[in-house]
């Protein structure tokens, strides 16, 4: 699809509000990154995706719970390093919530086969869930449990530490008038206590550190050194053994990181049709009837042509504005209808009635359900262009007028009679007369290529054209200048 109609349609802002009801980050990036797909089979299967998971969620609050995106931390494990307990809680958190959609779909293939098909693919814990919950706690801490080395080292390191804070503490009792503050603290992980500077020699230590105002010095004294090293040794060894275990459970997660990545891709796809129903039940949507081409007789095989476009939009509201504010439209041409010409006031809604059909049809080409009533109708584009705003640009010294026509000669020479071409004020920004015959050359062309074509205008020769050329027709629409809105 043309990136440029992208922007044009805002279809950029549709995709930031869907991130929105995604539930980790994994899933919000599929949701930005979404486009419309050309493919009529895949935009089929995606509104139906989308189907599926709205009557899911109507019977069953599922989601992808605590999951992370876990796939750097995979890679790493794979790599041989190891990784720190916050890595290894959410690999367990995934692979729960792996577990619990695995289960919600458990026997419903024939209720939900799409999603289920999805919800098999996503990873097994092959006993990963069950290692961390061994060695770590809630809050990220390696338990004593984790190994019976650890547990044995802390509690050598409780009673070396006792040792020592009881030493400590004769000298806040025996020396309190030498320190500035009677309290125990450290300095480059060794226990100290705060000796105020005028007392310095009178006590035997080794100085590690001196407040900013040089009152107070941090020292450890001779008799204690010994029972820091002891804690020191004891520490280190802890710090190896927790590594030790880490490196063992990260092993693990490493022998199966190609399977957890491929997991996590299957659950965020999962989480993107998830939080696509959210959206559609929000937007009170519906799922459109689309269509595709078929061969036209007298037609070469490699040589489609749609047997009909066939559009009928009931209702239809653009989705970004207000739904109490927004006024609803119809859209259903005649068949054979190739083009349509719409006219009226100046804020009468054109634009937005332009705005609405192409978002429309790119939001059902990316699975999206759209906000009209149930029945409506949409074709299946090959691609969609559309030229609306201004186009003007001082920095290519380009005028509204050029910078209009630079872009339709763009669009013209990409279109085909799978395309779906939409114009505002086609012809405007120069002479009138010059202008009503550039947009009537224009409409031709379109309608030669078989593009289906929707053009906004205020010439009368433009309405006179569509009038009296079969495959065209005009569109009206009004203002009530009672209410001072569209009708």
């Amino acid at each position: 699809m043309d990136s440029k109609t992208l922007n044009v349609l805002e279809y950029p802002k549709i995709l930031e509000r869907l991130a929105g009801y995604c539930d980790f980050s994994a899933s919000m990036s599929l949701a930005r990154s979404l486009e419309p797909t050309d493919s009529f089979d895949l935009a089929k299967a995606r509104l139906a995706e989308t189907t599926e998971a709205r009557k899911v969620l109507a019977v069953n609050d599922i989601g992808v719970g605590a999951a992370r995106d876990i796939r750097p931390a995979a890679d790493l494990a794979a790599r041989s390093g190891v990784l720190d307990p916050q890595q290894l809680l959410d690999i367990k958190a995934t692979l729960i919530s792996c577990r619990e959609i695995k289960k919600s779909f458990d026997r419903k293939s024939d209720e939900f086969p799409r999603l289920s098909k999805l919800a098999e693919a996503l990873p097994e814990s092959h006993g990963i869930v069950d290692a961390i919950t061994r060695i770590l706690s809630d809050r990220g801490e390696v338990l004593d449990s984790a190994s019976v080395k650890l547990g044995a080292l802390r509690r050598e390191i409780k009673i070396a530490h006792g040792r020592l804070m009881s030493r400590l503490q004769r000298y806040l009792t025996e020396s309190a008038k030498k320190l500035q503050e009677p309290i125990i603290t450290q300095r480059d992980g060794r226990y100290v206590i705060p000796l105020r500077a005028e007392f310095k020699g009178s006590i035997k230590a080794v100085i590690h550190d001196q407040s900013a105002s040089g009152a107070t010095l941090f020292v450890e004294p001779l008799p204690v050194v010994e029972l820091n090293n002891e804690m020191r040794e004891l520490e280190l060894k802890e710090r190896d053994e927790e590594r030790r275990i880490l490196a063992e459970v990260s092993a693990l997660v490493g022998d199966h990181s190609s399977e957890l990545k491929y997991g996590v891709e299957n659950l965020a796809m999962m989480d993107l049709i998830l939080a696509k129903a959210k959206y559609a039940d929000d937007l009170r949507a519906n799922e459109p009837m689309l269509h595709g081409l078929s061969k036209v007789k007298g037609q070469k095989s490699d040589d489609l042509r749609p047997s009909t476009f066939d559009l009928n939009l009931i209702h239809a509201r653009h989705p970004l504005i207000p739904e109490e504010t927004v006024v609803p439209i119809d859209v259903d041409p005649a068949p054979g209808t190739r083009a349509i010409v719409i006219t009226g006031p100046n804020t009468g809604g054109k634009t937005v009635s332009l705005k609405t059909v192409g978002l429309l049809v790119l939001m059902a080409q990316s699975g999206l359900h759209i906000p009209v009533q149930s029945g409506s109708e949409l074709p299946c584009f090959h691609s969609v262009y559309a030229d609306i705003g201004d186009e003007q640009s001082i920095e290519q010294s380009l005028s509204t007028f050029s910078g209009h026509i630079t872009n339709i000669i763009r669009i013209l020479k990409h279109i085909d009679h799978r395309s779906l071409v939409i114009f505002d004020e086609l012809g405007s920004g120069t002479d009138p007369q010059e202008g009503a015959a550039i947009a009537r050359a224009i409409l031709t062309h379109l309608l030669d290529t078989g593009a289906m074509t929707l053009v906004a205008t205020h010439y009368p020769e433009l309405k006179t054209f569509a009038h009296s050329t079969d495959g065209v027709v005009n569109a009206s629409l009004e203002f009530d200048i009672k209410t001072l809105r569209p009708t």
